[in-house]
């Protein structure tokens, strides 16, 4: 139902603006054109105006604006890792308890790690339950640090994109 009533606003939109604009072209690629953009701003505000739907892009929009400031920092700290003459550096190998299950929210958070500059995943266990990263700058040994911050930001974030909020 909800298709038929999108397609006539849509029929109905292109009849409307070819009506009020005699400049358009009437020819038939002019008038597919006008169909297929009213269509897809129908079904974007259909999509935009549900509850739920605007709910999980605010936060994808959440996780993308957390990953470009975790990016910045990043690079900014490896930036001055490669101007001074001092090295800063302390690497370890991190084994980080997943709260992730499925491939999709594991692979979300391995590429968001890799993607940050100065960390790598590395690998998964085959029980799927731990990921182990390279940091590059772990101050005098303290993982748990790393791990909570991986924890408490893109994995959180993840887990509530990709769950229902109740789960997560």
């Amino acid at each position: 139902m909800v298709i038929l009533i999108n397609l006539l606003v849509a029929v109905l939109m292109t009849w409307f603006t070819q009506a009020i604009y005699p400049a358009i072209p009437g020819n038939g690629f002019a008038t597919l054109l006008l169909f297929a953009g009213w269509n897809a701003l129908i079904w974007l505000l259909t999509y935009f105006l549900s509850e739920h739907s605007f709910h999980r892009s605010r936060l994808i929009g959440s996780l993308v604006l957390f990953y470009l400031k975790e990016l910045l920092t990043a690079s900014l700290r490896v930036a001055y890792e490669v101007l001074t003459p001092q090295d800063h550096m302390q690497p370890a190998v991190i084994a980080i308890p997943l709260e992730a299950k499925t491939d999709f929210e594991i692979t979300l958070l391995a590429n968001f790690i890799t993607l940050t500059p100065g960390t790598l995943s590395i690998d998964v266990s085959k029980d799927r339950k731990t990921l182990y990263v390279h940091e590059v700058y772990v101050k005098a040994g303290d993982t748990e640090s790393v791990k909570r911050q991986i924890k408490e930001g893109f994995e959180k974030r993840i887990l509530k994109i990709t769950r229902n909020p109740n789960q997560a």
